[in-house]
Order: structure tokens, then sequence, then C-alpha cells
């Protein structure tokens, strides 16, 4: 079983940044891609970004050159920069992790998901 925990959501104006991390336990992060996703109130969760066992990267083209993907495999945690923020970036943010080495952007593909964390962007 995995535990994911998502933290570093707050509250920010459009144009400033934050990071958002997820420190998974109950099982490392070998071989597995982890992603991000969001879902804003009244819409359906959309996906963010993710990043492959490899390291190869996939943005959603809403926060491509904005938002930053990353992860420590040696921490077992994975990171979301984001600069640059919009209102339309408010959501609550969820981590996931499928158990496969290859990204995915449909959520039903991935297999352990966090609690989620609050992103407000006031303009």
């Amino acid at each position: 079983q995995v535990l994911l925990v998502e933290s570093g959501g707050g509250l920010v104006q459009a144009g400033g940044s934050l990071r958002l991390s997820c420190a998974a336990s109950g099982r490392t992060f070998d071989g597995s891609a982890v992603g991000w996703f969001r879902q804003a109130v009244g819409k359906e969760r959309e996906f963010v970004a993710a990043i492959s066992w490899s390291f190869g990267t996939y943005y959603a083209d809403s926060v491509k050159g904005r938002f930053t993907i990353s992860r420590n495999n040696a921490k077992n945690t994975l990171y979301l920069q984001m600069d640059s923020l919009k209102p339309e970036d408010t959501a609550v943010y969820y981590c996931a992790l499928r158990r496969a080495p290859v990204v995915v952007t449909t959520d039903t593909l991935y297999d352990y998901w966090g609690q989620g964390t609050q992103v407000t962007v006031s303009s």
C-alpha cells in the first residue's frame, strides 16, 4: 500500500509562486511514474503534469512554461514548482502514482492518490 501526502498549498496573488510537495510512504518510487492533477470547483479533475521513472516530463498546455515537475527518488518525494500563477490555477491539487514507469495523462490509470492540497490564486 502507498500513502501520498501533499503539502505546500495556500493563498497567493496572481503572478506569484508556490511549490507543492508530495511525500510517499509504504512504497518507494521505484519503477513508478508520478504526476499532479487538479480539480476546480464545479469542474472535472484534470491532468497538470507528470514525470516518468526515467525523468521524462509531460505538461498540460495550460501550465507549460509556468510549472515544473521534479522528483527525488531517494526521498520518495514529488514536487511541483508553480510560477506566474493565474486565478484559473485555483483548484485542489492531487498527486498520484502509477505502478508503471511511463507517463499517462488519464487519471484512471493511476493507482494511488493523495488527499489533495488547496491552491488559491487571487486576482
